[in-house]
C-alpha cells in the first residue's frame, strides 16, 4: 500500500471508528508496524456548540500526547484546522443537539488527518455522522 492523503485519512477514520481501547491500539500498532503511520483516538461528547472548542483541543492534545505531532505551532494548527474542517462538514446535522463519539487522528510524515465520527441525539431518532479533514505540516 502507498501511504500518501487517502491512507492517512482511511486511518483516521478507522481509529474513529474503534469500539474499545483495545481496539484502538490493536488498529494504532498495526497502522504502525506495516506502513508507519502513527495514529490515536480520542472521545468526546456533550451539546454540539459548546463542545466544538473541547473537540479542536482533545485533538490536538492527544495527538501531541501520543507523539502523532511535535509540540510546534505548525503541528499543532495542522492538527487544529484539521479538526475544524471536520467540524464544519458535521455542523448542519449537529447545530443545537447533542453529540457524541470518538476523534481520529492518524499522521504519515507530511499528512495529517483529522476523523469525527459522531452520534446526534434526538429525543430516541439517532442520526450519526462523519466529517473528515486534511492538512499538510512538514
Amino acid at each position: 500500500m502507498e501511504v500518501g492523503s487517502k491512507a492517512v485519512a482511511s486511518s483516521a477514520i478507522k481509529m474513529a471508528l474503534t469500539a474499545t481501547r483495545q481496539e484502538e491500539n490493536i488498529l494504532k500498532d498495526e497502522l504502525y508496524s506495516k506502513y508507519g503511520i502513527k495514529a490515536v483516538a480520542v472521545d468526546y461528547g456533550g451539546e454540539f456548540i459548546t463542545s466544538v472548542g473541547k473537540i479542536v483541543e482533545r485533538s490536538v492534545v492527544a495527538a501531541k500526547r501520543e507523539g502523532v505531532i511535535k509540540d510546534t505551532h505548525a503541528e499543532e494548527g495542522a492538527v487544529a484546522g484539521a479538526a475544524r474542517e471536520a467540524i464544519a462538514q458535521l455542523m448542519p446535522k449537529a447545530l443545537g443537539l447533542n453529540v457524541g463519539g470518538k476523534i481520529g487522528i492518524a499522521r504519515y510524515k507530511d499528512h495529517v488527518s483529522v476523523a469525527i465520527f459522531l452520534g446526534i441525539g434526538l429525543l430516541h431518532l439517532d442520526e450519526v455522522a462523519i466529517g473528515l479533514g486534511h492538512r499538510a505540516v512538514s
